[in-house]
C-alpha cells in the first residue's frame, strides 16, 4: 500500500511538472478584413510550422475590437498598422506618424512601455489613402507621383476622381493631399459614392464609367494592379503611413523568443507590390485566405 501511494504521489508531481513546463499555445489573431486575414493567416502558419502551438483566433473583428483583446490578455499577437498609433496614443495631429521610420519607433516604444506589446519588424508597404489611375493614362501623361498628379491637374489635364464622401471630405484624406500639392479639384471633377467600398471606385476607373479615370484607393488593395492602375506615390508624405508589422505580448515573447527571428524575415518581404498581388488573389480571384498565405510562404521557402 505504501508503495502503491508513493507511486502515485510521483505520478501526480511528474503530471504538475508536466504540465507547468508546456507552454501554452499561441493565440493567433487578426481583424476581419482581407489583408487581416491574409497577414494572420501567415503568422499562424508559420508558428506552427515551427513547431508553437497556436490557436486560431483568426478575422475575429475590427481594429477596436483586436486591440481591446490584446490589451485585455485574451489574443497573443495579431498583425497591426503603424499608423494606428495616432488612434491609440490620441497623437492624431503629429507629422511623426508621416514618417516610415520615427511613426514605427514612436508606436513601438509607446506600446512597450505602456501596454507591454512588442512591434516586431514593419513590412515595407503603406496601406494609406492613394489616388489610383489607369496604367495607359499613367504612361501617357507621366502621372507616376502625387507632385505629377498636381502638375497635371493644374495644367488642366481631364481628372474625374471617384471617391466616397469621407475622402472628399475628411482633413486628413483628399484635403490633405491639396494642400499638400497645391492642387484642387473642383466639384464637378468629383463622383462622391455614399459607401467607403474601394472595389466600386478602382472599378469605376478601370473600366471609365461615366468617365471616371481616377480613384480612391488604399495602398496594398489588391484591385488596383488587378485592374491595371497605379497607386500614384505619395512622394510629399501627405498622408500618415500605415506599415503593417506584427503585434505580440511580451510576456508571450520571453517565452517564445524565437518569434521574432521567424517573422521579422518574412514581413519585410512582402513589399507593396507583392502585398497587392496576393490581396487580389483573395479579394479579385476568390481564393482562400489560407491556402494563399501558405502557396506564398512555401514559394519563399519560409515553410516546407
Amino acid at each position: 500500500m505504501h508503495r502503491i501511494l508513493l507511486s502515485l504521489i510521483a505520478a501526480a508531481l511528474w503530471l504538475s511538472a508536466t504540465s507547468v513546463a508546456a507552454a501554452p499555445a499561441v493565440v493567433v489573431a487578426s481583424k476581419i478584413d482581407t489583408e487581416g486575414a491574409l497577414l494572420g493567416n501567415m503568422i499562424l502558419e508559420m508558428l506552427k510550422k515551427h513547431g508553437i502551438a497556436v490557436r486560431d483566433r483568426l478575422q475575429l473583428g475590427p481594429t477596436n475590437i483586436v486591440r481591446a483583446a490584446i490589451l485585455a490578455g485574451q489574443i497573443d499577437i495579431y498583425p497591426e498598422y503603424t499608423g494606428n498609433g495616432a488612434l491609440f496614443f490620441h497623437m492624431e495631429n503629429d507629422p511623426v506618424w508621416k514618417s516610415w521610420t520615427k511613426g514605427y519607433a514612436q508606436v513601438a516604444a509607446l506600446d512597450r512601455a505602456k501596454n507591454h506589446l512588442v512591434w516586431l519588424a514593419p513590412a515595407p508597404a503603406n496601406n494609406t489613402w492613394v489616388i489610383a489611375v489607369p496604367n495607359d493614362l499613367a504612361q501617357r501623361t507621366h502621372l507616376n507621383t502625387m507632385s505629377d498628379f498636381a502638375r497635371y491637374v493644374k495644367e488642366g489635364g481631364d481628372i474625374y476622381l471617384a471617391a466616397s464622401a469621407e475622402f472628399v471630405e475628411s482633413p486628413s484624406a483628399l484635403p490633405a493631399f491639396e494642400r499638400t500639392y497645391g492642387f484642387r479639384l473642383e466639384d464637378r471633377q468629383l463622383l462622391t459614392l455614399s459607401g467607403g467600398n474601394t472595389s466600386a471606385t478602382l472599378r469605376a476607373a478601370a473600366e471609365g464609367v461615366s468617365g471616371v479615370n481616377a480613384a480612391m484607393a488604399y495602398g496594398t488593395d489588391g484591385a488596383i494592379a488587378a485592374l491595371g492602375l497605379i497607386a500614384l506615390e505619395d512622394d510629399k508624405a501627405a498622408q500618415i503611413v500605415y506599415a503593417p508589422a506584427p503585434v505580440v505580448r511580451e510576456a508571450v515573447l520571453r517565452q517564445y523568443p524565437e518569434i521574432s527571428g521567424l517573422l521579422n524575415p518574412m514581413f519585410k518581404g512582402l513589399t507593396l507590390a507583392t502585398l497587392q498581388q496576393l490581396n487580389a488573389k483573395i479579394a479579385v480571384d476568390g481564393d482562400d485566405a489560407a491556402t494563399v498565405a501558405d502557396a506564398y510562404l512555401k514559394s519563399r521557402h519560409f515553410v516546407e
